[in-house]
């Protein structure tokens, strides 16, 4: 019987300053971990949730939000966290989906989520205040086998709604081990935490990594560059997405002497445009370490920390992780082709969330996973992702599929159809553009799509781009061709 829990309350063992403000002011010590873990999971067992009940989070980013994600696991229920932008339609669907026992989150919304559903729901705000009574008395860590569920993240697609990638103890376990070691992670190193907490990026490797080696975390709510910057001498790691990089190279005062502390900057959840990378490098004196990682997988490869590091790859695969490309026919294509990337390990996923059919059709038949990326290997065993044979947009590091918002499009008045595709973008990476052919009834503007679509959904799924066309390109099936609409319109 195995809990990942103990990996990480272990790690705590290890250090002394746990999670620190902007003013380098320690809010928490590592020696806290466990008491401060029991009070929420003596909440859970007090509030009758039993293990493998989904508790879904819908919280702004605080020090005590992580603590409840660590206790989470420690009672061995299943943690749903959700990003803070999603609107009432998206949140309703999830809580369908997912039939949580229990719902925390923030005091402005447990209103609404009264409304959307039954569970047991309890507040906590961005200063970490519960609405509850906790309970001192240490809690024993549940027991759980490596194949159980720890977290369900919600992740995109192209077609349909999003999918809960159930994501195991085992999981989780195995690949903070290999990234550790690979990134030669130090119990001195002094995270520099900026990312949100409701994905695998922010959450996982931004917050497993310093835990399990009782490192510091500077805990940001957010992300401003100037005070990224200010941070930067005081830290060792900085982990961001790549739109953080070109935001931090557009400040003067980001210099080689302000980075001169800094052991690892480490990009991921989208590409990093190789000018990015070489910009940041003449800049900084340092070399970004570009990783590839997904929802379902947590990271598969990575740049190595000693050794050569290329633009425009995501590095060889980790430890324990087996990649390969193969053409449409499932056979593996030779170095330098372009193919369809599928892989298999430890890390991998155990399905989606009350999915069966889908997620075997992701697996082939001997079992590595299909990532939906077209991707090739050089000689030297580095992977560069080269497009998504599904439409994925990914917007400032957040995944966004076409699907969604071209049905909410398709109900407008005057929309006779429509085509979501990404364009390419200095700042978010993809911009999500919609291609529209009218109906006539109604004379649309650019600015009436945008507003609509900011009404029903989080502002980076909104619309940055609006083209109206006669007819959508299509192929001799009736597939709209949304390579030639990227083409049109880039």
């Amino acid at each position: 019987m195995t809990n990942v829990y103990n990996l990480f309350s272990s790690g705590a063992k290890l250090g002394t300053s746990f999670i620190k403000d902007n003013q380098g002011n320690t809010r928490y010590f590592y020696d806290q971990f466990d008491s401060l873990t029991s009070q929420y999971a003596n909440l859970l067992s007090t509030s009758g949730i039993k293990a493998g009940d989904r508790v879904m989070v819908q919280v702004e980013k605080s020090p005590e939000s992580l603590l409840f994600y660590f206790a989470c696991l420690r009672f061995g229920c299943i943690y749903l966290p959700l990003n803070t932008a999603y609107k009432v339609d998206e949140l309703a669907y999830f809580i369908n989906d997912a039939e949580p026992t229990l719902i925390l989150c923030g005091p402005k919304r447990e209103s609404l989520f009264r409304q959307l559903s039954s569970a047991k729901i309890f507040t906590l705000d961005n200063e970490g205040r519960i609405n509850a009574d906790l309970d001192d008395q240490i809690f024993d860590t549940a027991d759980r086998l490596a194949d159980d569920v720890a977290v369900i993240i919600y992740t995109s697609g192209t077609t349909g709604r999003p999918k809960g990638a159930m994501i195991s103890h085992g999981n989780i376990e195995s690949n903070s081990k290999v990234l550790s070691k690979s990134w030669g992670w130090q119990t001195n190193d002094v995270m520099l935490h900026a990312l949100p907490i409701y994905h695998v990026h922010g959450l996982f490797v931004g917050s497993h990594l310093p835990v399990m080696n009782g490192s510091p975390i500077t805990f940001l709510n957010r992300f401003d560059a100037s005070e990224i910057i200010a941070l930067l001498p005081k830290s060792t790691v900085y982990m961001g997405v790549p739109t953080n990089y070109t935001r931090l190279l557009a400040q003067p005062e980001l210099a080689r002497e302000s980075c001169k502390n800094i052991r690892l900057f480490i990009s991921g959840s989208a590409p990093l445009l190789t000018h990015t990378f070489n910009d940041f490098s003449e800049r900084t004196g340092h070399t970004i370490i570009e990783r590839y990682g997904m929802s379902e997988t947590g990271m598969n490869t990575s740049n190595p920390l000693t050794g050569e590091r290329k633009g425009g790859t995501v590095g060889p695969p980790l430890s324990g992780v087996t990649c390969r490309i193969v053409d449409d026919q499932g056979i593996q294509v030779a170095k330098n082709k372009t193919g369809h990337l599928e892989l298999k390990g430890p890390n991998v996923f155990t399905g989606y969330w009350r999915m069966p059919e889908k997620t075997a059709a992701e697996f082939s038949s001997d079992g590595f996973f299909r990532t939906g990326d077209l991707a090739s290997q050089d000689e030297d065993g580095y992977i560069s992702i080269v497009g998504r044979n599904k439409d994925l947009i990914i917007s400032g590091g957040l995944n966004v599929y076409p699907k969604e918002i071209e049905m909410l499009l398709d109900n407008l008045d005057g929309v006779a159809e429509s085509a979501v595709i990404g364009l390419p973008d200095p700042d978010f990476g993809e911009a999500v553009s919609a291609v529209i052919v009218t109906d006539g009834t109604k004379k649309l503007q650019p600015t009436d799509i945008t507003a609509y679509v900011k009404e029903k959904v989080a502002n980076f799924k909104v619309t940055k781009h609006v083209f109206f066309v006669d007819e959508l390109p299509r192929n001799a099936m009736g597939k709209v061709q949304k390579n030639k609409l990227r083409e049109m319109f880039t």
